[in-house]
């Protein structure tokens, strides 16, 4: 009873320590200046890490120090605690599904349209409330300064594999045919009439492109780039959870089947 104990708890451990890259994904998204202004999947992550620990932490407690009633605990709130994560996991690959740049002519870096994300992601940014207050908070970034410091030339702008929401916010639509004169400055459009965005870029430094739709489909390009890299780390741990969640009911059984052996051979039973 007692080796089965200390291997629960050594189980245990191991799934403290596996909290600790569920949190570290909530942490850094929630240090992107894109995530922290939408302020969406950081917290539910973060949470949720800190939950699995402090489960983990009673397994680990109820193991070594040998309290049933805390292995019954863990075994019943790490299960659910796993079934949020799995669905987690699931809900974040399908609202990401969707949603990618597209190739204009001579250009490296990508144009990208509201409509090709999830509507769940659309719903986000589509509420001119919730969009003022991201938009306010995008703009006090210096996301679109640093273009101006790094591209001086047209054509090494045109060049440049820049981020979905510098595209997006920082620069009018290709199509619009505005001519460069720095990566936030451009005159002189051809066709206004073919998009709404056109009609919505300023060069004020403070407005430029965040009014558009094509700011908000580069956020939420930024947005799937940096899930999905979460979504991968928290796959993993999925699977690492699993396994260790195994274990230690095969452990738990064991233990209950060495204590009640030992009742039998002391005549207990």
């Amino acid at each position: 009873m007692a080796l089965s104990n200390n291997v629960i708890g050594v189980i245990n451990f191991v799934a403290m320590l596996l909290s600790i890259p569920i949190i570290g994904a909530g942490i850094w998204l929630a240090n992107e200046p894109d995530n922290s202004c939408v302020k969406l999947l950081q917290w539910p992550v973060i949470i949720l890490g800190i939950l699995i620990l402090v489960v983990a932490l009673a397994g680990f407690v109820g193991g070594f120090w040998r309290i049933p009633w805390l292995l019954i605990f863990y075994l019943v709130a790490m299960l659910i605690l796993i079934i949020l994560l799995a669905c987690l996991v699931v809900f974040i690959y399908m609202v990401t599904i969707r949603g990618s740049g597209h190739l204009e002519p001579s250009r490296s870096y990508l144009e990208y349209h509201l409509d090709d994300f999830s509507g769940f992601l659309r719903r986000r940014v589509r509420s001119p409330l919730k969009w003022d207050r991201i938009r306010n908070c995008l703009s006090s970034t210096t996301m679109c300064a640093e273009l101006n410091q790094s591209y001086r030339m047209a054509q090494d702008f045109f060049n440049a594999h820049i981020t979905p929401l510098q595209s997006g916010c920082c620069k009018p639509p290709t199509q619009c045919g505005y001519t460069f004169v720095n990566p936030t400055y451009w005159i002189s459009p051809i066709n206004n009439a073919a998009d709404m965005d056109c009609l919505n870029w300023s060069n004020e430094q403070t407005q430029l492109c965040y009014g558009c739709d094509s700011c908000k489909a580069g956020l939420l390009a930024n947005l799937k780039k940096e899930w999905r890299r979460a979504d991968i780390i928290l796959l993993i741990t999925l699977v690492a959870l699993i396994c260790v969640y195994l274990t230690g009911c095969c452990a738990f059984r064991n233990a209950k089947t060495e204590d009640l052996f030992r009742k039998y051979k002391q005549g207990y039973v």
